[in-house]
Parts: C-alpha cells; structure tokens; sequence
C-alpha cells in the first residue's frame, strides 16, 4: 500500500485534498479507508450534523467514519471524472488507482451515492460534471 507516500494539501477542488508524492500505477492498491466503526444510522444522524462528511456505509448495517481516527483517505475529494475508485467488500472500503497517476496529481473519486443526497454542488471541475454530489 502507498500510505506512507500520500499527503495532504490544499485541493483546488475543496479544502483539504488527498496527493501522492510517487507516481501510482493503474488498478494499484492506494489504502484503506480506517475510522470508526459505527451503525448505519449513526453514519447518518452524524451527517446531518456535520459540514464537512467523511463516512462510508460499507453494508446495510455498518459504516466506517474516517474523521474519528482515521487515516488520509478523509481528504479525498469528490470528482466526476475521477483516477481513483473505490471498492467495499468484506466490511471494507479500499481505493485503487484507475489509471496511472503522476507525482502531484490530486488524487479523486466519485462519491456516487452519498450523505449529501445530491444537494452539495459540486466543484470538481470535470468536462462532464454532474453539477451536484
């Protein structure tokens, strides 16, 4: 896994965001999205709280809340024409690289279904953005 060489800094995007300081290769492993666990309906109580949501439901019960130790996967931005995607088997949410990424790039995935329920607009920035998360 590449966690040792991600960082985070400004995005262009929104806040904080997420960028590898190695190149990375297609269809590569990046990390684990790590938090706490909690239920579902904890995931969403707490995000109609929050401003700012860090949380994947990984099944109909049990969802992951990287703000509450979490790692740097709570700094990944929300792209309609992402390089990153995201994968939820076994109770886990794990990211790998859709194509190769350079040194620098910030790195994006699509939220698809998300806490915000298509109200967020999005910024992204993307020839094709969807306008809202």
């Amino acid at each position: 896994m590449l966690l040792d060489m991600l960082t985070s800094g400004r995005s262009s995007i929104h806040g904080l965001g997420l960028f590898s300081d190695s190149p990375i290769v297609s269809r590569r492993k990046i990390g684990e999205y790590t938090g706490e666990r909690i239920s579902v309906r904890e995931a969403r109580r707490r995000a109609k709280t929050r401003r700012q949501i860090a949380i994947i439901e990984v099944d109909d019960r049990v969802a992951i809340d990287e703000s509450v130790n979490g790692g740097p996967f709570r700094f990944i931005n929300h792209s309609c024409g992402p390089n990153v995607f995201i994968r939820i088997a076994y109770g886990r949410a794990e990211f790998y690289a859709l194509r190769n990424i350079p040194v620098g790039e910030e790195l994006t995935c699509d939220y698809g279904a998300s806490h915000h329920n298509g109200k967020l607009p999005c910024r992204c920035g993307a020839p094709k953005c969807r306008k809202f998360i």
